[in-house]
């Protein structure tokens, strides 16, 4: 058995990178620090020519996007800055949370970005998340988790600590970035299948590499902690575990239901929901369960975006990549 090392809470610890004890999150900082980017290097107006063609359907499907994804951005790094750096005891790990808040703070500016640019109704979109009860049930889902980390007292030394700690994770990695996230990004990146919306289409996919690694450092930190926690494991634990993607799964497809509830062309409620079940197949597998629902992907086109082991090299071969520092591409 490893003796525990990745948890702790001593602020005297963590503070020499070298030698490196968890060489996956320094590659994964090095990657985050390669695939830095600014919105305003893409020319959203030039879609406002598309805008204007969209239905009202599909106008509703992009402010309803919005609307999730501008007050979730910001909390995921009230997760992060409450609920894993303060209990992270490894330098690598604080140098990738510290990037990938700032990240979550980036993509909070893309998506005002996209507020002041499109003709969308700020208050309305800005309204959604409390008014509109599959958004409202979602958002509550999270804070519930996030507030047992903040609102009582966590102690990390315990198995039932590092349990809330891993429930955390899974809540925000694992669910809200890897399986609610990715079903917006779907439904964000289907316009350009049609080829509108080109430029917004651009943007998304700059979030989705950034999303790509937070998933990624997710994963292989809950791994980690029940790797060098055997006891923290357990069978009902476990399924808790899995229950929680379930219920994720349940939520997310009464709000695709809200986000689509005609349809537009190509896409509908019941098309987002397979991606959805099968983007939670492949969540539960990289966490050591069998598949749930068996269900095969409806957006062809999104498959190597879906999985953690074959995003590298998807997002380099993606044309519309972006290095700051081509030297860290590997």
């Amino acid at each position: 058995m490893t003796n525990p090392r990745i948890l702790g809470t001593g602020i005297a610890e963590g503070l020499l990178l070298k030698p490196v004890t968890y060489p996956w999150a320094l590659d994964l900082y090095n990657q985050a620090v390669a695939n830095t980017w600014f919105p305003h290097e893409v020319q959203l107006g030039e879609d406002l020519a598309d805008f204007a063609r969209l239905t009202d359907e599909e106008r509703h499907a992009v402010t309803h996007l919005m609307s999730y994804f501008n007050p979730n951005e910001l909390l995921v790094n009230k997760a992060l800055a409450f609920g894993v750096y303060p209990y992270v005891n490894a330098a690598e790990c604080h140098l990738y949370l510290a990037k990938q808040m700032w990240e979550e703070a980036n993509h909070c500016m893309a998506f005002e970005y996209v507020l002041e640019t499109f003709p969308i109704d700020r208050k309305a979109a800005y309204a959604s998340h409390i008014t509109v009860p599959s958004m409202a049930a979602k958002e509550e889902f999270e804070v519930k988790f996030i507030r047992r980390m903040t609102e009582q007292t966590l102690d990390i030394n315990t198995v039932e600590g590092k349990r809330d700690f891993v429930r955390n994770l899974v809540a925000y990695n694992v669910i809200l970035e890897g399986i609610w996230f990715y079903s917006g990004f779907m439904v964000a990146l289907s316009f350009r299948q049609r080829n509108l919306l080109r430029n917004f289409a651009s943007l998304i996919d700059w979030i989705v590499r950034d999303e790509s690694l937070h998933l990624n450092f997710g994963i292989n930190l809950i791994l980690t902690v029940l790797e060098e926690n055997p006891e923290v494991a357990s069978d009902e634990f476990a399924e808790e575990i899995r229950s929680m993607v379930l219920d994720a799964v349940e939520m997310e497809e009464a709000y695709n239901r809200d986000l689509l509830p005609n349809g537009i062309l190509g896409l509908n409620a019941d098309y987002i929901n397979q991606y959805v079940k099968y983007l939670a197949d492949r969540r539960l597998e990289e966490l050591g369960f069998e598949p749930e629902y068996g269900v095969t992907n409806p957006a062809k086109w999104m498959a190597t975006a879906n999985d953690t082991l074959q995003l590298v090299n998807f997002f380099e071969s993606i044309n519309t990549s972006y290095e700051v520092d081509a030297r860290s591409s590997h």
